[in-house]
């Protein structure tokens, strides 16, 4: 599976604590993902204070290796500040790349610190060749994508890409696209694309009766695909599990280093032992995914329990606290188990610190063996028993981590290197962290070298930096003639020249640095007080046969979806649209998988052509589609809108108006409705949330009666253009507070009601009109606050 060195694919392994760090390191990853206490979508794990990734930077730097931080979470107005102090320090130690989802972090990069290198986090579902041409274009270097896509579709778009593609090849999978997510939200605030997932999916729900694991996914697992992955030209392999202790990340990481050091003759036994190591890591029963089928039959199985781990059994009876249990797996002093209620809460994990069998004290227990556990909380009879790690676990302390990391000190800054010589003198012109600098060392005349690889002999010695503040990233040496240089001369020319670097260079980057800094915080938006024009309302319908909604009272405009029938219907809807061209925008899915553009395409330009400019993109392949025919274009709120610089982003991009973010709160729209922004803002006040939307058809469960919770909460399941949608029964609805958002600044509004009957699309009209609360509905987080 190897490539050529300089186009060896990346293994990047996950890192949420010093020990699944150091465990990546050790087994051989390439790089690193980590996030830090702030702006990571995995806040339940450790993550890392500012300082302990500075150590990182410069453990991994030492070793060859990278480290990419996760500034993956959507930001609020008031941390907006806060980011930017964040992304100044990111810079400061020398990031390999920032991997984000909200574009005000790409932005706010692009802008003020441009030697920041930004990935587009698989979170903002970019499956198409147009979404990653549209962030090339942004300046985004790299593009996660989405783990929707096939083989197929991988190597298409690597084709078409101008920059790098990393794909997922191993860990847990949500169940919807990720970053379009609602469901954890909804049940409480914690919203996923702010890192605070509850987990909902994987717990356990009926239909008709039956209890099943209805929206919990397999593991993904693509180790029997490597040879395709690097056919496609995947440059970064990205490895799942931020969550996962440094025993799986160290089995994760050896097995699949395993495969991609093969060479083609070596490959099955390495497949092999690979797969062996694989077992170790306790995870759920593997999929391949979408990579190796468009409709795979595995990838969610309803029957099998949403826990990870390796099932050893359910609870048999209970003394006191000591559960009882037949375990299926040997089990041992120091194994890590959980309980997993069969309700929908949340299970426990716990160390086994005493094991019984026959009433006995052992220190191991074989599988097919009555076990008896002393557990830290109560369990029930009949709760499920998961290993999740074992006492031969990859293991350092946390202090001997704490330790090793103090060792690496700072990180160095890359520098890189030119060199020429003439007329008896040897100049080095240097670029480090953006600033260029020159020195001149005249040597007189030199004899002719035996060697003519003055390059090699120059970069040997300038890249013993020492314990200079810098380390040597290129060095180029063009037409570079022969000479013999005596050796001591060089290492006193390297010396001095680091030397007179650091007091060139450090000081102004200090200087330069802070200025980006102040200029970033000065540009973020002010206030400018309430200002608001007429109130509008626009109804978002599902078929142009309810186009007689524009002659409802409050009505200012229709949204209609761009579908076949929809474009079929048009020339039969020609007469009553006439002269309503303006009040009509066409809005595009926000999922269109590269063999869907042409369609689409056609579909935009047939409706251009009938005097339609007014169009809603949901997704940043949108833009490049809608450029073509010159729209005016309205952003969905899928288009993640919850703070000033993402809204700016989409201004840049051709937007003269937003939907604000669906998961937002009354605080946080305050804030953005009062911002000093000319671009006008939506907000959605009425809708049958869907808190998910995924390509994986659920066994076994149909639109005809909803899924239900322990708690009595029920959803419709639907599918439709091959996805599945799942929606509360419960809408949402900000209708009580139409007087606050109007006091607010707000005078543009939507209303969703493509799913309602008739007289249902009344009621909540007229309960808008008057400002009304609607029985039955959710405020959603607009009182409660989104975490």
């Amino acid at each position: 599976m190897q490539r050529s060195a300089q186009n060896k694919t990346e293994l990047l392994a996950p890192a949420g604590s010093l020990e699944a760090f150091f465990a990546a390191m050790e087994k051989g990853a390439d790089a690193v993902y980590a996030g830090l206490k702030e702006f990571s979508a995995r806040a339940k794990a450790k993550n890392f204070s500012l300082h302990q990734m500075e150590r990182m930077l410069a453990y991994a730097h030492a070793n060859g290796r990278k480290v990419y931080v996760t500034l993956n979470t959507l930001v609020k107005e008031r941390e907006l500040p806060q980011l930017v102090e964040t992304l100044s320090a990111l810079e400061g130690m020398g990031a390999d790349a920032v991997i984000v989802q909200d574009m005000a972090v790409a932005r706010l990069a692009r802008k003020f610190f441009p030697s920041l290198p930004v990935h587009a986090s698989t979170q903002m579902t970019v499956h198409n060749t147009p979404g990653v041409q549209q962030l090339a274009a942004l300046g985004f270097e790299r593009v996660v994508l989405a783990r929707e896509l096939h083989l197929d579709e991988i190597g298409n778009i690597v084709r078409n890409s101008p920059i790098g593609i990393e794909c997922f090849i191993h860990g847990a999978l949500c169940f919807s696209f990720s970053g379009q997510c609602y469901f954890s939200s909804f049940l409480g605030g914690h919203s996923g694309n702010r890192g605070r997932c509850a987990q909902p999916c994987r717990r356990q729900y009926k239909y008709r009766g039956k209890e099943g694991y209805y929206f919990s996914t397999n593991d993904f697992s693509s180790i029997d695909l490597i040879p395709q992955l690097v056919e496609a030209g995947v440059c970064s392999f990205k490895i799942e599990g931020r969550m996962k202790s440094a025993e799986y990340v160290a089995c994760v990481v050896e097995a699949y280093r395993l495969t991609l050091d093969a060479t083609p003759k070596q490959w099955p036994d390495a497949l092999a032992a690979a797969k062996e190591i694989l077992k170790r890591s306790f995870g759920r029963v593997p999929t391949k995914g979408f990579l190796a089928s468009h409709q795979p039959t595995d990838i969610a199985t309803p029957s099998l329990r949403g826990a990870t781990g390796r099932f050893l059994g359910e609870i048999a009876s209970i003394r006191g606290d000591r559960l009882s249990f037949t375990t299926k797996d040997r089990l041992h002093v120091g194994d890590r188990i959980r309980i997993q209620p069969k309700s929908d809460m949340a299970g426990k994990a716990f160390t086994i610190k005493e094991l019984f069998v026959a009433n006995r004290p052992t220190k191991l227990a074989n599988a097919g063996t009555q076990v008896v556990v002393p557990s830290p909380f109560p369990g029930s009879i009949g709760d499920a028993v998961f290993k999740v790690s074992s006492e031969t676990a990859f293991t350092m302390s946390e202090a001997a981590c704490a330790k090793r990391l103090e060792s690496a000190g700072k990180p160095k800054l890359p520098c890189d290197l030119q060199t020429s010589f003439n007329e008896g003198v040897l100049r080095i012109e240097a670029t480090c962290g953006g600033i260029s600098s020159s020195a001149e060392f005249p040597l007189g005349v030199l004899e002719p070298s035996r060697t003519a690889e003055m390059q090699e002999v120059l970069s040997a010695q300038f890249s013993r930096t020492g314990d200079t503040p810098f380390i040597l990233r290129s060095l180029a040496a063009p037409e570079f003639p022969a000479l013999m240089i005596p050796p001591a001369k060089l290492k006193e020319i390297r010396r001095s020249f680091y030397l007179q670097l650091a007091e060139s260079t450090i000081p102004a980057l200090k200087r330069e640095r802070a200025s980006r800094n102040r200029e970033a915080l000065a540009s973020l938006a002010g206030t400018r007080g309430t200002m608001r024009g007429p109130t509008s309302l626009t109804v978002r319908i599902e078929h142009l046969r309810d186009i007689q909604l524009l002659n409802a009272e409050g009505v200012a405009s229709l949204s209609l979806p761009v579908s076949k029938a929809n474009l079929h219907e048009l020339h039969l809807a020609a007469k009553r649209l006439k002269g309503k061209e303006g009040r009509i925008s066409w809005r595009l899915p926000f999922i269109i998988f590269d063999r869907d553009l042409p369609w689409y395409r056609e579909a935009l330009a047939a409706l251009a052509q009938c005097g339609f400019r007014r169009f809603e993109a949901a997704n940043i392949s949108h833009f490049q589609l809608l450029e073509e025919i010159d729209a005016e274009i309205t952003t969905d709120y899928r288009l993640f809108s919850l703070n000033s610089q993402a809204i700016l982003s989409w201004e840049e991009l051709g937007a003269n108006r937003c939907t604000l973010y669906i998961e937002d709160d009354l605080e946080n729209l305050g804030d953005l409705l009062a911002a000093d922004l000319d671009i006008e803002r939506r907000i959605m006040i009425y809708g049958s949330l869907p808190a998910i939307t995924s390509k994986i058809a659920i066994k076994g469960v149909k639109s005809d009666m909803p899924v239900q919770s322990d708690r009595g909460d029920s959803y419709r399941v639907t599918q439709k253009d091959g996805l599945t949608v799942i929606t509360p029964t419960t809408p949402f609805s900000f209708t009580a507070f139409r007087e606050k958002l109007e006091s607010l600044g707000c005078s543009s509004f939507i209303a969703d009601l493509g799913q309602l009957a008739p007289n249902e699309r009344l009621r909540v009209l007229d309960a808008w009109s008057s400002g009304r609360e609607l029985p039955g509905s959710s405020p959603f987080n607009f009182t409660m606050g989104l975490v």
